[in-house]
């Protein structure tokens, strides 16, 4: 699914979206989505925009409706490394405001975006008053955690930094890719923040797009990359 067929079409209004069947937050019933769309808020955020801080009181949660969030978090001496980043129809801050604890990420728009943001008392109301919306959550955290999961696993098991930038370009391009031919996406973060996901310095990532282009497995246009998402498999099987 593109991020611009989503714009024109599924922000503004959570009942008329054509893709709330798709996901599993907001598939509700008729009476639950419209009590929800009644508590919900929609926001337009330009990238550098946060959406909340690690440590910072939780306010409520955030449903990202296109565009994309880089969610980090900071060791105490002062560290930064990217957790992952979050795609379309991604549900942010959900286990803070659920617990009432702090968030405990920080959440930056790393392309524009349009968010809705639903606020944490009456969101805990709904959840009472709609026990459906409640199996949505407790879903809704375990996807999160089996995510996390993979995304650790696949790090972990990953055999050199080249193989993690491959598998990074593939988890990219694969959100729009509808086949393993080539997909041209626009990278919206720096070489710098692609290092901080997958543990390298940012003169690493360079390098390594810069012999990944070398062997014709992606091409740059212009701010776009080109990728040949058969070729980057082939490379983790070598």
């Amino acid at each position: 699914m593109s991020t611009t067929s989503l714009d024109s079409r599924a922000v503004g209004n959570c009942l008329a979206c054509p893709y709330r069947q798709e996901r599993l937050f907001c598939n509700l019933s008729p009476a639950a989505a419209q009590a929800l769309a009644a508590i919900t808020t929609l926001n337009t955020y330009s990238r550098g925009a946060m959406l909340f801080e690690e440590g910072q009181d939780s306010r409520g949660l955030f449903i990202l409706c296109s565009g994309r969030v880089k969610l980090s978090a900071s060791s105490a001496t002062g560290k930064t490394v990217i957790l992952r980043v979050a795609e379309t129809g991604a549900v942010l801050g959900l286990e803070a405001t659920v617990s009432r604890k702090p968030y405990q990420t920080t959440a930056e728009v790393i392309e524009p975006s349009h968010v809705n943001f639903v606020p944490r008392e009456p969101y805990l109301r709904f959840l009472r008053e709609h026990g459906e919306a409640a199996c949505r959550l407790a879903e809704e955290l375990s996807n999160t955690q089996q995510e996390l999961f993979t995304e650790l696993r696949s790090a972990r098991l990953a055999r050199h930094t080249e193989e993690k930038l491959a598998k990074f370009l593939l988890a990219w391009s694969g959100k729009t890719a509808a086949s393993d031919g080539e997909e041209l996406v626009r990278l919206t973060i720096t070489h710098e923040e692609i290092g901080q996901i997958i543990g390298a310095t940012r003169e690493t990532v360079t390098r390594l797009l810069a012999d990944l282009k070398r062997k014709k497995i992606i091409e740059t246009k212009s701010s776009r990359i080109l990728v040949r998402r058969a070729e980057l498999k082939n490379l983790l099987k070598t």
